[in-house]
């Protein structure tokens, strides 16, 4: 089973939880005046029985399917080329830089201002000519325009790769 598939099944499977859920809330008391939906009173008990173990037994299997794909996501190394560079990471390393590090990293890169401060003349006190005033920076602007444009991008690319990853990786039982 690859990736994708198995996180579709969970989909699934969960809908089919949802269902049983339902089922089970609606069926599960009547009043004494009422005839029991799914037979004899007896029967209606065991119904709702059934249902119970099928939620039960449904989600042990998205148990096992989240399982395997954590277990793959941690063992399947996965290339990105960033700022023209090969970087490899596991699918779970790449699923957290998309989540939030690649933002987080963003953001750092983005306090890199001139904090408003101007440039032009200012008069000094104890001075009558006024002094010149430049901002000093104590970063690189083109390193940090470059940065702020290689982390706004990356989850997209991040995204574009471990959609084909997803596809075309068998899980790990």
């Amino acid at each position: 089973m690859k990736l994708i598939e198995a996180l579709k099944k969970i989909k699934d499977l969960q809908r089919k939880v949802d269902d049983l859920r339902e089922k089970i809330r609606d069926n599960c008391a009547i009043n004494s005046l009422q005839e029991p939906k799914y037979g004899t009173e007896h029967e209606q008990r065991d119904k709702i029985k059934e249902w119970l173990q099928g939620v039960e037994d449904t989600l042990e299997e998205v148990l096992r399917l989240r399982v395997a794909i954590q277990k793959t996501n941690l063992n399947t190394p996965v290339t990105i080329e960033l700022g023209g560079k090969n970087v490899v990471k596991s699918i779970a390393a790449w699923i957290h830089r998309r989540r939030d590090l690649a933002e987080e990293q963003r953001k750092a890169w983005a306090c890199l201002t001139d904090r408003g401060i101007r440039e032009g003349h200012m008069q000094v006190q104890g001075s009558d000519n006024p002094v010149a005033v430049k901002i000093v920076r104590f970063y690189d602007p083109d390193t940090r325009d470059g940065k702020l444009a290689l982390y706004r991008d990356e989850p997209h690319v991040i995204d574009a790769t471990l959609e084909v990853v997803n596809a075309v990786t068998d899980l790990m039982e």
